[in-house]
């Protein structure tokens, strides 16, 4: 199953370095935070990511073509006019970096690429949090609801998508967080059937606004809900407690 990792934002809330790349490779532990979600998810054998990019997106690709570079010891010959890798552990991971445009809204992304998908079902997550979910229980689950979209769901007080679901995990609305609202939210960490495009209209589309309202009225949204650990990148504050945590070598998303 393909995951595709939403990159494209300009990521204005940690201005402070994302005028300078993307925010999904602004680093964590010297790494970017891009790496660490597909490592998460490359730990439970999803290995084929499509990475939606947008903003800076010429960053990720450059990242990508030069990865020993950045993670493996190099000689270089001068003379010879040669480089030699040392000891590189080559991930076991096929991924595409589509430029799916500066100001394309999320499901707009998504749209854009339909046609690498085969007409299959994908997982999709934002490039900017970790969790430590557990991801075959989040498929399990979405294979037993039989809906076209489950999200995970986790108690956290953020600007984020606000849900009303029942105890047997069927969400009935979905809309932007309200002030009265309590703290059950949109995660991330999705699956979706390819009926999902067809809820998908242009570049404009917001995936969390139109195309989740309706799968929620129709009755077609799941929700996963996950008690563990989850976390964001919005801010420099999150950045450093993500840091922390790292450093700390107790990250609640590092099984690898």
């Amino acid at each position: 199953m393909k995951v595709l990792i939403l990159a494209g934002g300009l990521g204005t809330r940690i201005s402070e370095e994302s005028h300078l790349k993307p925010k999904p490779m602004i680093e964590v532990g010297e790494m970017p935070i891009l790496w660490h979600i597909m490592k998460y998810y490359s730990s439970y054998g999803f290995n084929e990511f499509i990475i939606l990019a947008g903003y800076k997106q010429y960053v990720i690709k450059e990242y990508f073509a030069n990865y020993f570079l950045h993670n493996a010891d190099i000689t270089f010959d001068m003379k010879k006019n040669t480089m030699e890798v040392h000891n590189s552990e080559a991930e076991n991971w096929k991924v595409t970096v589509v430029d799916t445009g500066l100001h394309t809204m999320t499901g707009g992304r998504i749209k854009r690429v339909e046609k690498y998908l085969k007409d299959e079902p994908f997982m999709l997550t934002y490039g900017d949090g970790v969790s430590d979910v557990d991801l075959n229980a989040l498929l399990d689950f979405h294979k037993k609801k039989g809906k076209p979209a489950t999200i995970t769901m986790v108690n956290l007080t953020q600007q984020k998508g606000v849900l009303d679901v029942d105890t047997e995990g069927n969400i009935h609305s979905f809309r932007e967080k309200e002030e009265k609202d309590g703290a059950v939210i949109n995660g991330g960490f999705m699956v979706f059937e390819p009926e999902i495009f067809s809820y998908l209209d242009g570049d404009e589309t917001i995936l969390e606004q139109s195309p989740m309202q309706r799968l929620a009225t129709e009755g077609k949204l799941s929700g996963y809900y996950h008690e563990g650990f989850w976390q964001c990148m919005d801010t420099q504050r999150e950045k450093k407690l993500l840091e922390e945590l790292w450093a700390s070598g107790k990250a609640p998303w590092k099984r690898w």
